[in-house]
Order: C-alpha cells, then sequence, then structure tokens
C-alpha cells in the first residue's frame, strides 16, 4: 500500500490539496452541488474524464461527509470513481427518502417520541444494505487518493481516525469501506451505533471497532487532514510531499459545510431553561445536542483556519463554504419530503452565488470576506487544481 495515492508525486508540485466535507444527514445535498460545480469546472479545463480524486492529495469527510468522501474515491471496476460528482445529488433524491423513511405529519410527533425513548429513529437498515451494496468487498487501501475519515469508539471513548497515511502501518484500520461509512454515520438518537472487526489473512481478530456518528469528534474534519498530511510529512524520510511539516502557506484547502440555522431560527437560553432530556433531543423536529455539538465543532475549526491563512498571508488558499441560513425542515437531517430534498438542492445551487463568508465567533453569523461569490472561487481553485496536476506531470517527466 503506497503513502500517497496521487497519479504523480506531490513533491513535484507546490502545494498540498485537501478536500474537507462536513456531516449532516440528507443535507449532505449541499455539499454534493457544489463538489458537482467544482468538478465541471475542471472537467471544462481537462477533460470529461477528469474527476475530483486526480487533483487532491487528500479527501476528508465526516457522516454524510464520509458517504460523500468514498463516493467519489472508492473504485469501480475500471479503477475510476464509483460516481462522478454530477450524480451525487441524484442519489440522495433517490435513496434519502428510503434511509430516513417519513412518517404523516398526525403520527410524526408520536413516533419521535417513542423512538427517542426506545432506540434509534431509524434501524439504518437500508442504508447498511445499500453501503454493502454499493462498495461491496472494496477495503480502506484500496481508495483512488488518500482518504481520512473521523468515527469515534464508545467503548474506547475516543475519536477512531481512518487514514491512508497511517493503513499501510496499521492493517488493523484496513476496513471494509461500507463499515466505515456505516460507522462515521451513526449519528446518535438517528441510526443503530456500529460493531465489526477487521482480521488478518489467517482470519485472526485484528481489532474490534465500537462506532458512532464522527461528527462527535470532528463534524467539520478539515483540520484532521491537515493534521494527517502534517504527520505523514514529519515522517516522511522520502520528502514525498517536498514541503516542511508546518508549511500551512503551500496548502490549497476547500472546506464544504452542509449548512446551519438562520440565527433567528435558533434555539434561546430563555426556551432551554426548561427543557428536561427529552427536549434536549428532540426540539422543534430537531435534535439540539446534535446540532449544537456538530456546529460548534464546525466553526471552531473554521475560525481557526482562517486565522491560520490569514497569519501566513495566504488566505487565497482557504475556501470555506457554508450556509447558515437555514429554517424549519431545511435545517433538518432527516426530513426527505420531496418539497425539502427539492429546498436542499436550491440551498446548494443558491450558495454558488452568494459571496464568499467567514463565520463570527462573536456574532454566530456568517459575513462577507471576499470580493467574490462562492462559485468564482470555485473557478479560481479549479484553475490551481488544473496548474498544480499539470505542473506535477511535466516536473515528474522530466524527471523520469
Amino acid at each position: 500500500m503506497e503513502a500517497t495515492k496521487t497519479d504523480v508525486p506531490p513533491s513535484t508540485g507546490n502545494l498540498v490539496t485537501v478536500l474537507s466535507i462536513d456531516g449532516g444527514g440528507i443535507r449532505g445535498i449541499i455539499p454534493g452541488i457544489i463538489l458537482a460545480f467544482l468538478e465541471t469546472e475542471l472537467q471544462k479545463l481537462d477533460g470529461e474524464d477528469a474527476r475530483l480524486v486526480d487533483y487532491f492529495d487528500v479527501i476528508a469527510g465526516t457522516s454524510t461527509g464520509g458517504l460523500l468522501t468514498a463516493m467519489v474515491t472508492a473504485p469501480n471496476e475500471k479503477n475510476r470513481p464509483l460516481y462522478a460528482a454530477k450524480e451525487i445529488k441524484d442519489f440522495y433524491l433517490e435513496h434519502g427518502p428510503k434511509i430516513f423513511p417519513q412518517h404523516s405529519r398526525l403520527l410524526s410527533e408520536v413516533v419521535k417520541l417513542g423512538k427517542t425513548l426506545s432506540g434509534p429513529k431509524y434501524d439504518g437498515k437500508y442504508l447498511h444494505g445499500l453501503l454493502r451494496e454499493k462498495l461491496k468487498n472494496t477495503k480502506f487501501h484500496q481508495t483512488l487518493t488518500n482518504v481520512v475519515i473521523p468515527t469515534f469508539d464508545i467503548k474506547l471513548v475516543q475519536p477512531t481516525i481512518f487514514s491512508s497515511f497511517k493503513v499501510n502501518r496499521r492493517p488493523d484500520l484496513d476496513a471494509l469501506m461500507s463499515d466505515i461509512c456505516i460507522g462515521t454515520s451513526a449519528a446518535p438518537t438517528y441510526l443503530p451505533a456500529h460493531y465489526f472487526e477487521t482480521k488478518d489473512g489467517e482470519n485472526k481478530v485484528l481489532r474490534e471497532f465500537n462506532l458512532i456518528d464522527g461528527g462527535v469528534a470532528a463534524n467539520n474534519p478539515t483540520l484532521v487532514a491537515m493534521a494527517e498530511v502534517t504527520n505523514r510529512i514529519s515522517a516522511d524520510e522520502k520528502k514525498e510531499y517536498g514541503v516542511a511539516p508546518m508549511q500551512y502557506d503551500r496548502f490549497l484547502v476547500i472546506s464544504l459545510g452542509t449548512g446551519n440555522h438562520k440565527q433567528e431560527y435558533r434555539y434561546t437560553a430563555t426556551k432551554a431553561a426548561e427543557w428536561g432530556i427529552l427536549s434536549w433531543l428532540s426540539s422543534n423536529g430537531s435534535n439540539p445536542l446534535i446540532d449544537i455539538f456538530g456546529q460548534a465543532s464546525a466553526d471552531m475549526v473554521d475560525f481557526h483556519l482562517a486565522s491560520l491563512f490569514r497569519a501566513l498571508f495566504s488566505e487565497q488558499n482557504y475556501l470555506r463554504i457554508q450556509d447558515d441560513t437555514l429554517t424549519g425542515d431545511l435545517a433538518s437531517v432527516d426530513v426527505t419530503t420531496d418539497e425539502n430534498l427539492k429546498g436542499l438542492v436550491k440551498v446548494g445551487e443558491d450558495l454558488l452565488n452568494k459571496p464568499v463568508s467567514r463565520v463570527n465567533l462573536q456574532t454566530g453569523t456568517f459575513q462577507v470576506a471576499a470580493q467574490e461569490t462562492n462559485g468564482e472561487a470555485l473557478k479560481r481553485f479549479a484553475k490551481q487544481l488544473s496548474e498544480e496536476r499539470w505542473l506535477r506531470k511535466s516536473r515528474a517527466e522530466g524527471k523520469a
């Protein structure tokens, strides 16, 4: 198993390229729309066969972002990505209502309360079967570029990070991609925790896993991905990456969120002061604990990275795309009515025309941070990614 999976060594280029995708359940449609736009721009530059894996040294994803990561990095029978980015939207539209089956409004609240008290809201059987069918026997080491997927092991009470940068030294991490995806998407109260084992060639158990949603540890996995690259560079005697471990001004990073509540529709201390355990687990059609932990994790990572790239005078190398104007069902992780699915598609499409923004931790809102739209920024990044790939190829051929 190779430490680096790009078609040419990163050391022959100028940049380390990172793509990261947040968790967020059915709201994965939103980054799916963004990824389709980016891949289309890359195809305009380099031909219709271009895929995201051809340009990124590492792709990271948590929960639904982990599913997206698997879709664009797992190999098909021709050793190309299982899905083109443009196919992600239809995947969610087709399978979302079966993963998160809806009840009538009359029964919804009763069923929700009963499920909250007795077990996960959904049994996960359709999702598990779907992932087994699509990913088959694909093992983690077979991804077409380096992948980082955070999960949380409830038996160890600590994060478990599935990382391509470790798997050649840690065969216990070389699990089935389907098991990893089931684990990272097992959101507490929504889907059941997932147990599985990895084994060696003699069928001896290497490790057992007791996993829940990676969003518990890192709903925005960008920082985790960058840390994995840094650790790899630090241990890299062959200098495959051609940069120093902390040389973050040479990183090119795209981080995609899955949306957040509009401020006036968020929770308030006045209301929360009266909540008991059931209200903390279910209020206004969502799970406040999941929402709060997930969004806090995502925003803190964005704040840290925006500050880091600003300090290095390389703000143009970091792009965070997030929407904080979701209301009602759009902000849920599991409402899959036709109306809501169409609404999420529109959110993703509209987000391309919104200005690049950054989170303000004092106000909790996103503020305009650049004189370009997200779509314009993605076109700029597509050009940089294409130039980086061709630079690597030309330099690699020169060394041959």
